[in-house]
This record gives structure tokens, sequence and C-alpha cells, in this order.
């Protein structure tokens, strides 16, 4: 038995969350706020970079949230605080809110009254005093948390009436989005936003990205004598560095030149590979600007993941939940090769987690660092942290967290 040391990321209770929100927002602002709203970090059993393509998914709620703390305003504007920054006020005037003015964790919050304005809701300033327990640049989504927390703020204070219903939440989910690719800069799909806003405890929601039609499957591994692990490798993403926008951009390139509106309506991917080789097509990747053999990566793997979200599912409603490790390591090696948002702590973690008897395993996330996923029996989860956590030393590499994955509730 491996007894290598490891680090366990807790959520906090609800209760506990909610009193820190509210205990920092009174020392900030001199006041109690009028509520204090939550939201979750999410896991991404499979399915990743099929979003913004139009592609399917499978996430699912952490229990790890991010608490915001609010009162509207009569003035227009924000006062916001984090304690997770530097703790200093921030200030901002609504009306100054637009694409490129904003900076930094702010743009966050001030992005979904903005997004929701354009919608043409009616709304003010507010204070907001914010904590979080999701582990930050972990691509477990803190960015989503902090959006579902403040819109379902904004949503009781102004009475937009949104947050009773699940087309009512697609509407958050929209302005989440709005937020992120428009005033933040990040231009991500809309999983992790649904993620936080749309999901159900005790299920993983399949999403389709086209349709926006979600089903909620039940996932309870504890039930079938399984655990998902996440491994924190804390080798920290950036999605506003340029990389994740390159495959973005690529795949639309790609889906142009095929004649297709996303590459989910791309069904055979030997044809489109193919395709892709000849001349005409090749000629149109060339003039924008993209690399014909990288194309034809990026394709294999959008195509072929769309499919191995299909299998799991198929596979969770036959209740043959310990086969979904395999399609978790083929994705792994997917997103590794074809789609290269992998890093070495990234293959260390899938790696040595397989090794120590994990089922299977995968990064999750936008990649270049943030976390893995594991799927184990569970008694084998120290067993399987403790070698994870021996390899990372033995390659001289930052100490990984772990916590362990449970399908939570919503943005509450």
């Amino acid at each position: 038995m491996n007894t290598f040391d490891v680090e366990w990321l807790d959520a906090w209770s609800p209760e506990e969350g909610s009193a820190r929100a509210a205990a920092l927002f009174e020392v900030t602002f001199g006041q109690a706020p009028a509520g204090v709203w939550s939201a979750p970090g999410r896991g991404n059993l499979i399915g990743e970079h099929t979003d913004y393509n139009g592609g399917l998914v499978l996430p699912f709620a952490l229990p790890h949230r991010t608490y915001a703390a609010m009162t509207a305003r009569t003035d227009g504007r924000v006062r916001l605080v984090s304690a997770q920054e530097d703790g200093e006020i921030r200030e901002i005037a609504l009306a100054d809110v637009a694409p490129g003015a904003v900076d930094g964790w702010i743009a966050y919050v001030v992005g979904v009254a903005w997004a929701l304005a354009q919608e043409g809701l009616t709304l003010g300033g507010f204070d907001v005093a914010i904590t979080s327990c999701v582990p930050y640049g972990a691509g477990l989504s803190s960015s989503a948390a902090l959006e579902g927390s403040v819109a379902m703020g904004l949503d009781a204070l102004y009475g937009l009436g949104l947050a009773g219903d699940d087309a009512g939440r697609q509407r958050l989910v929209a302005a989440c989005i709005r937020a992120e690719n428009d005033i933040a800069g990040a231009p991500t799909g809309g999983m992790d936003q649904a993620a936080a806003l749309r999901t159900q405890a005790g299920n993983a929601l399949l999403l389709d990205c086209r349709s926006l039609e979600v089903r909620q499957i039940p996932f309870d591994l504890s039930a079938d004598g399984l655990a998902l692990l996440v491994i924190d490798t804390r080798a920290e993403h950036q999605l506003v560095d340029g990389q994740y926008a390159a495959r973005r951009t690529t795949c639309e390139a790609a889906a142009t030149a095929l004649g297709v509106g996303t590459l989910r309506e791309v069904t055979d991917v030997d044809a489109a590979l193919a395709t892709l080789g000849e001349p005409e097509t090749v000629a149109a990747l060339v003039a924008a600007g993209q690399d014909v053999q990288v194309a034809s990566r990026r394709v294999r793997h959008v195509v072929t993941e769309i499919a191995r979200v299909q299998e799991v599912e198929r596979l969770l409603d036959a209740g043959r939940t310990a086969e979904v490790g395999p399609l978790l390591t083929a994705a792994h090696t997917s997103l590794r090769d074809d789609y290269e948002v992998s890093c070495h702590e990234l293959d260390v973690a899938v790696d040595s987690a397989i090794a120590a008897g994990a089922l299977g395993g995968r990064m999750i996330g936008g990649g270049f660092g943030g976390s893995a996923i594991a799927l184990v029996r569970a008694e084998d989860v120290e067993q399987v942290a403790g070698e994870v956590a021996a390899a990372f030393s033995s390659e001289g590499l930052t100490p990984p967290a772990f916590l362990v994955a449970v399908a939570s509730a919503p943005a509450s």
C-alpha cells in the first residue's frame, strides 16, 4: 500500500460558504447583504472541445461552489471584492462595461450584468463580495461558477424571473456565455455555464450544444462501487492565451471547408478526412491560414469524441458504468495526440492513475494544465491518489491535489 501524503481539496458546506461570503460583504461594505447565491464548479465525464463544435458533452456539478453575497444599488455602479484576489474593492459604472473595456476577474462579474442588459432586461448596479472553494486554474470552471452565482443574484435582486425553470436558466446560461466571450475575452463554448446552472444533483447533464436540449442521466458512482477521482495537477491553465482560440478557429475553418455549419454534422470521419485532402479543400484551408494536417487531426478528435459521448451515454443507461473507463483513456489519447491540448503533468496524472489500477482516465477542461479525472473502484481511491502523488514527486513536479467528484446541485 502506497502511503505517500496527498492533499485533499474539501468542499465547504453551503452554510459555511454563505457565512464566509456574508461576512466578507459586511466587513467590506458595512452592512449585511440582501442575500447570498452560489454556483458550482464542474467536472466533465466526457466530451471535451466538442461544445463550440455543436457537439455533445456530459458534465456534472461539483460540490465545490463559488458564493456571491450581493445587494442592489440605485446609482448604476458596481463595487466588487473577492477573498481569492487581493481583498481590495473594485468599482465600475455599468455604463462603462463594454467589450475590451474591462480586465481581470471583475469582467466575469460585470459581464453578466452587461449581457442581461443587452437582452433588454432591466437591472442596475450592485455591491458583491465573492468567495469560493472551486480550485482556481484547475480546469474545473471557476469562471462559470463565478458567472452563475452572480447571474442568480441579479435574477433575484432585480426580479428577472429566470431562475425558476430550465428555460429561464438557459437564458441565464446564454448571458454567462456572452459575458465570458465578449467581456472577459475567453472564446469558450457553453458547457461550463450549462453545468453550473442546468444540472441536477445526482445526475450528469447530457447537453446537445447544437439544439441546447438537455437530458439528466443518473450518475451515482457509489452505487456501483466506483468513484471519480479528480487530480488537480497544479499546472495552471489559461483560456485567454490564444491556444484555445486557435483550436476553435481551426475547427470553424475545417467545417467551412467541408461545407457544414459545425463539425457536429460530420458523421463519417474517414470520408471527412479524405475530403480534407482534396485539392479544393486544401486550397480553402491554406487560404484560411490553416495547416491541412493539423486541421485533419482536430476534426478527427471532435468527431470521435462526440461518438465517445454517445457510447458513454449508452453504457450509463445500461448500468455498465465500469466499462466507461477505456473510453476515458481513449479520449485522453485523442486530446493529447490529435487535439494537442495535454501537457506533461496531465499525462503523468493519467498514466500513473491507470498504472495504479484506475479503470481509465483523461484530462478535462480546456487543457494545457488543469485537472485530470480517473475512474476508480471506491476502495482504491486512497491508493490511486498516493501513487499519482508519488509519480509527481519522482518527476520533480509540483505536488498535485485531489478531490472525489460527486454529482451535486446547480446554482441556487
